[in-house]
């Protein structure tokens, strides 16, 4: 499930937007009383961009729009000397740009970290200043200069050297990714092959960082999106996603509400680290909780569980099998001493972990002429949920 969801953040948007503008760049020319539009799109999209970027505290984006913005505008106004010199070199420092800001943490932009990044910008812009006056015609000759002469290669529109370059990055971006895989970080791998396109043909590189910006903005939507309906501690959906489900969940539905038996006591005495490492435990169990269930954060160490279509008789099985369950389950916690990896020879035989009994209470109520909304129906879960707590714990009570 893990992996499959991965690689539809990694697909979608980015990839799906990227082919369908690429089959659109080959196979479909833009009518006449469309161009203007096309012209005012990348300005459009940047302004956008930066107000999003802005409002959302996403620094990384408003570098990489700054970074299109500068490549956009030399490319427009240089001589077609400098012209030259940028296409040469701009392959290599894009994606090395891109790579930085996609590793690099959000931070302000009027920050120690933002001032430093400006510095870097600003040393970019004047470094290529002075190879441009001074040592035009060698950077030229370094980048363009073949590795490899003894296989013979297709003709391509970049050197081997920025090649080399670019296939470095991707796999950074890919790799950044998998660790963090979120819409917004999969947009950086996608607007590298957009610019790409757009330094293959300059003529139309405006319109291709356009589309890139627009990608970033739309992951800014994606991610955002993610963040307001699902829980960041355990991944699953987080209550707003469950009142926008109970919405529409229909008129006969059960609902349960779990509850995580002396969670106080366990931060109290382990930490608020293990705490959170529980929380997660409990989340798996609960997202393998059988009879359609669908499982939510509520909040602290609450959760509700919502079978659709299913009264109270039907619903109160699966409830005590994810019970027995998560009983079941324990959790063992790693003694200090401990290594992080397992040595290549034991020791001892004797360990300082510990396993730490992991019980809920759980409390189910059905929809009825008692309690016809949602609010009633919460409430009457969380009533049976304070019966299950008052008669010994690590119980179903309805």
């Amino acid at each position: 499930m893990f992996i499959m969801k991965t690689l539809f953040l990694l697909i979608f948007p980015g990839g799906v937007l990227f082919a369908a503008v690429l089959y659109l760049q080959f196979n479909v020319s833009i009518p006449p009383s469309w161009q203007p539009l096309a012209s005012f799109f990348p300005i459009v999209a940047v302004i956008v961009g930066v107000l999003l970027g802005w409002r959302f505290n996403r620094t990384r984006m408003l570098w990489v729009i700054l970074l299109l913005v500068l490549s956009e505008r030399a490319l427009t106004f240089a001589t077609p000397y400098g012209r030259e010199c940028l296409l040469a070199v701009t392959p290599v420092l894009i994606p090395l740009n891109l790579l930085l800001f996609c590793w690099w943490s959000e931070r302000g932009l009027f920050t120690l970290h933002g001032l430093s990044r400006m510095a870097i910008l600003t040393a970019e812009v004047g470094g290529l200043a002075w190879l441009y006056l001074y040592r035009a015609g060698e950077t030229i000759a370094f980048v363009e200069r073949p590795l490899v002469t003894t296989i013979p290669l297709p003709n391509l529109p970049f050197s081997q050297l920025s090649l080399l370059i670019i296939l470095f990055c991707a796999a950074g971006l890919l790799l950044r990714f998998f660790k963090k895989p979120e819409a917004l970080e999969s947009s950086f791998f996608w607007t590298l092959w957009f610019v790409l396109v757009g330094l293959a043909w300059p003529d139309d590189f405006a319109l291709w960082g356009g589309f890139a910006v627009f990608l970033m903005v739309t992951a800014l939507v994606e991610s955002s999106f993610s963040m307001a309906f699902n829980d960041e501690l355990t991944g699953l959906p987080a209550r707003r996603a469950m009142n926008e489900y109970l919405l529409k969940v229909g008129r006969r539905y059960t609902v349960a509400m779990v509850d995580v038996d002396h969670f106080k006591k366990v931060n109290d005495t382990h930490g608020h680290d293990i705490g959170d490492q529980v929380l997660r435990m409990v989340a798996t169990c609960l997202r393998r909780v059988t009879g359609g269930g669908r499982a939510y954060r509520y909040g602290g160490e609450e959760f509700v569980v919502i079978f659709p279509s299913k009264d109270l008789k039907r619903a109160l099985p699966h409830l005590e099998e994810l019970r027995e369950a998560i009983a079941q389950a324990g959790f063992l916690i790693r003694g200090r001493k401990r290594p992080k990896q397992k040595p290549e020879t034991l020791t001892s035989k004797k360990s300082d972990s510990a396993k730490l009994q992991v019980t809920v209470s759980i409390g189910a109520a059905t929809r009825d002429d008692n309690n016809t909304t949602s609010e009633q129906l919460l409430k009457a879960a969380d009533k049976a949920l304070y019966q299950a707590k008052k008669t010994g714990r690590n119980r179903v009570c309805s």
